[in-house]
């Protein structure tokens, strides 16, 4: 059985058609607007110097009497102190730590005779913000050695002076500023080369704050660098728009 058609269920018809199709090519090409963007990263560098110094200075005194090892140990550490205060590090700054006592007879593993039966090791950490004190008397460390202080310096052990910068939280908000307008510039510059404008910020990643050394060279690590350098990439996808 056919139907007729009225005039007005044919324009009523031709509209919805005409509509659907105007909405179904606006997604697309609101579809294809989101997928246009850029991806850039932006960079903020910051050479910064270490406000705080810690050093563990560890000193070994050797004996057959465990009384004279105990002596030893404590004139070593009278003169450390000395030596210290003559780089304007006071007593307070200093603060003794690990105390180990080896009786070589009681080893195991030993093989021979023994000459000093007794060992004893006592580490001193030196905690200061005055930083150029640590690195100057760090520097002059063999002053104690030609005093008879015998400094332990074993390959495993960190006899070093660490320096530590405390201020990044002070950096971050100014680094970050930094970062991002670097990033939008480069979007800007890609979306000039390619015929296109920036449209706004799609996705962002702030980056995380690392702390380098300063003087990159193998083997060094940051903590034992006065001077640091202070990064941060940003990441950011710019939509794009023509």
């Amino acid at each position: 059985m056919n139907e007729k058609w009225n005039p007005l269920s044919v324009i009523l018809l031709a509209v919805g058609i005409a509509l659907a199709g105007w909405f179904i090519g606006s997604g697309f090409v609101k579809s294809r607007t989101a997928n246009r963007y850029v991806t850039v990263k932006g960079v903020s560098e910051k050479d910064v110097k270490a406000d705080v110094a810690f050093w563990a200075i560890k000193f070994s005194a050797t004996d057959n009497n465990l009384q004279v090892v105990q002596n030893q140990i404590k004139e070593n550490y009278k003169k450390i102190l000395l030596f210290l205060k003559q780089f304007d590090i006071p007593e307070k700054n200093v603060e003794l730590q690990r105390l180990n006592v080896s009786d070589l007879l009681t080893d195991p593993y030993r093989s021979g005779p023994v000459k000093s039966r007794y060992i004893i090791t006592q580490t001193l950490m030196v905690r200061t913000q005055n930083v150029d004190a640590v690195v100057n008397a760090s520097q002059a460390v063999g002053r104690l050695v030609d005093a008879g202080v015998i400094l332990s310096n074993r390959e495993y052990d960190n006899s070093g002076p660490t320096y530590l910068f405390s201020g990044l939280n002070d950096l971050k908000p100014q680094m970050i500023a930094e970062a991002t307008a670097n990033a939008r510039r480069s979007a800007q510059q890609f979306a000039k080369d390619s015929g296109s404008r920036i449209a706004g910020i799609r996705r962002a990643n702030q980056g995380v704050f690392v702390i380098l050394p300063r003087d990159r060279t193998p083997g060094v690590m940051q903590s034992n660098q006065v001077f640091k350098t202070v990064r941060v990439v940003s990441t950011i996808e710019y939509l794009l728009k023509d």
